[in-house]
């Protein structure tokens, strides 16, 4: 007997062996298709403009886009980057990078405030006037340029006459570069001046107006622009557009940066911690608080994309890794996951070409056999736990058996069950010779029985 249930483990050994074989199999073949790539667009844009769609808020994901957007027309060697604008305004650190970006292209930029109805408040003044070119569609405004703070309320004390002037001087040397209306330029700034389309055209604020997109390349053709101490004529008459939309990564921060989305997640992540901490053990509130508290701080610009991603990341695997010694039924296992996924996207910069950087190929096949794994281990258990025992004096009940003697409540009576003898009671009569189903044990040697 012995040999026989030690050939059946191994039996069963090498079984659950070959399962594991083809799983890893199935993992490695779609991990096949997982690989870090080169950023490298191969699309040519010569003798094309590319667009740039800006609408909203100014924030790091502004930033970022239009970066990545300069430097794919730089490499396609684009005749211009259009800016299309309709934007309240936003964080002054993100406009002054996108100021700085304009300001040291080496293609063309034109701003065009757009569509019909569109204004350039606040930031989007700065980034008017640092274009190459700047245009505005006919029902639009610029304008109300004064720094406030983050939540939109006046900056306090001394501070706000600190960062007032500041922001007047910098303009004012934007204006001179670009030899645009500087008088206008500081009015905007330190008495929040906005004016229309056509005003603006008049006072020198831009170089023309323009119905459409068509209409802008029109009138932009064989207007000499000074780029990269070069000067030369735009040849952008017969161009050909090619619109460019935000990445994941662009999309998901501007998203965060809404502020409204910003106190929910700091809400969430308070209320996820505290519940944690006053009922130990529940385990989802703290994984949701964990991840929301994070991405609030993401959010609120408190914590920088790069330092949250890596966070989100650390705090992924620590969740993956608790999933193994902790049995929350796959939610610190699926909670790495998604803490992992997000902290790829915040993590990785896709905007610097020539350089490695983890795509969505291999984002997303290990996100799916992660999250196979432990839909199995998960299922496994559950599994598990339902299954019947089989050892042990629990083992026994649901067994049949035949009475030995009678059996008359409230006395008990010998049965054979599984080939022994045991004490039984029963809440009915059972005479000797019937079949019986054990339906509880009762201590370590008598069991409650009924017919079978």
């Amino acid at each position: 007997m012995g040999r026989y249930a030690e050939s059946y483990s191994l039996f069963k050994g090498v079984k659950r062996e070959k399962k594991m074989k083809k799983l890893l199999y199935v993992c490695l073949f779609i991990a096949s298709f997982c690989h870090s790539e080169v950023l490298a667009e191969k699309d040519s844009l010569i003798g094309k403009v590319l667009v740039l769609t800006v609408d909203g808020g100014i924030n790091p994901a502004t930033n970022d886009y239009i970066k990545m957007g300069m430097d794919r027309a730089s490499r396609g060697l684009a005749v211009a980057v259009v800016i299309q604008m309709d934007t309240p305004g936003g964080l002054l650190t993100s406009t002054r990078e996108i100021v700085q970006s304009i300001m040291n292209s080496t293609v063309p930029v034109i701003v065009y405030v757009s569509p019909h109805g569109a204004h350039a408040g606040s930031a989007g003044v700065m980034i008017t006037l640092a274009a190459h070119l700047a245009a505005m569609a006919p029902a639009t405004n610029i304008g109300a340029a004064h720094p406030v703070s983050g939540t939109g309320q006046d900056i306090p004390g001394d501070m706000e006459k600190k960062v007032t002037n500041d922001t007047a001087a910098w303009v004012e040397s934007i204006a001179k570069t670009r030899g645009r209306n500087v008088k206008w330029a500081i009015d905007a700034v330190r008495n929040s001046v906005s004016i229309s389309a056509d005003k603006a055209l008049k006072e020198g604020v831009i170089e023309f107006m323009a119905d459409s997109l068509e209409d802008l390349l029109n009138k932009s053709h064989g207007r000499q622009v000074t780029v990269a101490h070069s000067t030369f004529k735009l040849e952008t008459e017969k161009a050909q557009i090619v619109f460019m939309d935000m990445n994941l990564k662009q999309k998901v921060i501007n998203t965060l940066a809404d502020p409204n989305i910003a106190y929910l997640l700091m809400a969430m992540g308070g209320l996820g911690i505290y519940f944690e901490l006053t009922h130990p053990g529940l385990i989802f509130p703290g994984v949701i608080g964990g991840i929301s508290l994070i991405l609030g701080f993401i959010s609120m610009q408190t914590l920088p994309i790069h330092y949250g991603g890596l966070l989100l990341l650390l705090l992924g695997l620590a969740l993956l890794v608790a999933e193994v010694f902790v049995p929350s039924f796959g939610v610190l296992g699926i909670g790495g996951l998604v803490s992992m996924s997000l902290g790829a996207i915040f993590f990785v910069d896709p905007s610097h070409p020539g350089e490695l950087a983890v795509s969505l190929k291999w984002i997303m096949p290990f996100i799916l056999i992660m999250g196979s794994l432990i839909l199995v281990v998960v299922l496994l258990l559950v599994k598990a736990r339902r299954k019947k025992k089989t050892t042990g004096m629990e083992g026994l009940v649901g067994e049949q058996g035949e009475a030995a003697e009678d059996i008359l409540p409230p006395s008990s009576g010998r049965v054979y069950v599984a080939g022994e003898l045991w004490s039984a009671y029963s809440s009915e009569v059972i005479k000797k010779g019937e079949g019986i189903i054990v339906v509880e044990v009762k201590g370590i040697s008598s069991i409650k029985v009924k017919k079978g």
